[in-house]
């Protein structure tokens, strides 16, 4: 922080701009966007992302960057609080579109925090986090079933009345985007607190349920995409005068339903979740082209990641076919605890301080924003946020000495745990955790052993279990994990309670028996 604070003194001293000390901040966060589907990290792929792979030629990519889950609410949340997603009481799975708030009200989030250091804060995208819908009556609309089947009755919600505990209030002074995944209802726009119209049609994107009459699927990708150039134009004069802006956008895409723009369908010639693929990347210049013209792009820095691997639903063996693997060398995908689920994309530009065209192997986590944005701009965060945080600022800015993360931890749809400890990874599960073989509760898991060890290095893909060969660190491991959930942080600073009781290794379901009528 030291080098900063001088840079900063120098700077007013010599008469210079501040801007580029408190840069305007973007985190654009794909959706079940691979590692390989970027060909800036795949040699192979087949699917190009010239304006993806631009981020990383002017800036920096990360070879080890992870998410902390293998799908998406538990990313999120992680995300946006600098805490690991399985301290709350989601153990597993994701919310729906009509779920209660997950970040709980006055936790620390990036928006938050950056609001009180002198930011405009936005939200443009898929917010997947629980917000409080109003129902007629005066009452709260809570999930029930899958995702809300209680709610499709469209006489039962007040689309005209405010939103509660959605993203601004949570630290956003603004909002557009949509409740949860594109697969999931209500479809409808919601703009700060209210949405755009009366879901009082029924449409069908995988499940069936209330939509806005003008709500249309393959509007959404488009629509994130405009709002966001919008916010760049908007806010550009602002922030050349020292008023930075953040802005936090969660894509709905390539993730299902696979709905490329007419221009695109065919593009790839591989499949539909390739042509989406092509979509996003020709957004990404797009936006990369409006921060150029507003004046803006040396003093803005740029994080383009994922929010988990990419998804069975993109219809991988037809990508494989192709001599396409959405998890290039990685093991799994989407749900996983493999490193295909949560090894993302993970590219960082910010023309004023971050050297063109450099490769990191550094482990970093999407939870390190809060810590890193922090260190930027020497700010110290409560003792009570960012508990699981650590700034990769050193590494950004070329201070590569200064040690960074060795460890993190991530999980697989059903809670499965995955501990990293530098070139080690841990699996608390015998199987994926998820929906890759073996799955929990679809395949068979007698005689496998309860753990999984491998070693990174020497084996990316995860195919040599050495658990048996090196015990003593299966238990050294263990242990630290044990001491993560006790101390309820893995940082310095006072112990912390978690919101639930953690259980470390998850129970593993029994496969039903095949038969008739099965």
């Amino acid at each position: 922080m030291k080098s900063f604070l001088l840079s900063v003194l120098l700077c007013v001293l010599c008469g210079g701009s501040f801007a580029a000390e408190r840069p305007n901040i973007i985190v654009i966060l794909a959706d079940d966007l691979g590692f390989g589907d970027v060909s800036c990290n795949n040699p192979d792929s087949k699917i190009a992302t010239p304006n993806i792979d631009r981020i990383a030629k002017e800036g920096m990519r990360f070879t080890d960057g992870h998410t902390s889950s293998g799908v998406c609410t538990p990313t999120r949340y992680s995300l946006l609080t600098g805490r690991y997603h399985w301290r709350t009481h989601l153990q597993n799975g994701v919310l729906g579109g009509f779920s209660l708030p997950l970040i709980s009200e006055g936790r620390v989030t990036l928006a938050s925090f950056l609001r009180e250091q002198g930011y405009h804060t936005s939200c443009i995208g898929k917010w997947h986090l629980g917000m409080e819908w109003p129902l007629k009556g005066g009452a709260v609309a809570n999930d029930s079933g899958e995702f809300g089947k209680a709610f499709k009755d469209v006489s039962l919600v007040d689309y005209t009345s405010a939103i509660k505990n959605g993203p601004v209030d949570r630290g956003f002074d603004s909002y557009y985007g949509i409740s949860a995944s594109l697969d999931m209802f209500p479809f409808v726009w919601i703009r700060d607190r209210l949405p755009t119209e009366v879901a009082s049609a029924e449409k069908t994107w995988l499940r069936t349920g209330p939509a806005g009459p003008k709500f249309e699927a393959v509007d959404v990708q488009p629509g994130i995409t405009a709002e966001l150039i919008a916010t760049i134009e908007k806010r550009a004069e602002a922030a050349k005068k020292g008023d930075p802006f953040f802005a936090y956008v969660p894509l709905a895409s390539p993730h299902t339903p696979i709905v490329p723009a007419p221009e695109f369908l065919g593009k790839s010639g591989i499949n539909a979740y390739a042509d989406f693929v092509l979509q996003v990347d020709h957004d990404m210049g797009r936006i990369l082209a409006a921060l150029e013209t507003a004046g803006i792009a040396e003093d803005t820095l740029l994080i383009f990641t994922s929010d988990n691997g990419c998804s069975p639903q993109a219809d991988i063996p037809a990508l494989l076919a192709a001599g396409h693997n959405p998890s290039h060398v990685y093991r799994g995908h989407k749900a996983d605890a493999f490193e295909g689920g949560h090894r993302v994309p993970f590219l960082v530009r910010w023309p004023a301080k971050v050297k063109a065209g450099t490769v990191s192997d550094q482990l970093v986590g999407q939870f390190d924003f809060m810590a890193t944005f922090a260190d930027l701009l020497d700010k110290d965060l409560p003792p009570t946020a960012g508990e699981d945080s650590i700034s990769f600022l050193p590494t950004l800015v070329g201070e590569g000495a200064t040690a960074g993360r060795t460890s993190l931890v991530s999980q697989s749809i059903n809670g499965s745990f995955a501990i990293r400890d530098g070139q080690w990874k841990l699996l608390l599960c015998p199987g994926s955790g998820g929906w890759s073989a073996p799955r929990p509760g679809k395949d068979d898991h007698t005689g496998l052993p309860e753990f999984q060890l491998y070693d990174l290095a020497t084996d990316p893909g995860e195919k040599n279990n050495l658990v048996a060969a090196h015990p003593e660190r299966v238990a050294t491991m263990k242990t630290e994990m044990e001491k993560a959930i006790a101390r309820g942080r893995t940082t310095g600073g006072p112990d912390l309670k978690n919101d639930v009781e953690i259980v470390m290794v998850k129970p593993i379901p029994v496969p039903k028996p095949k038969g008739k009528g099965k």
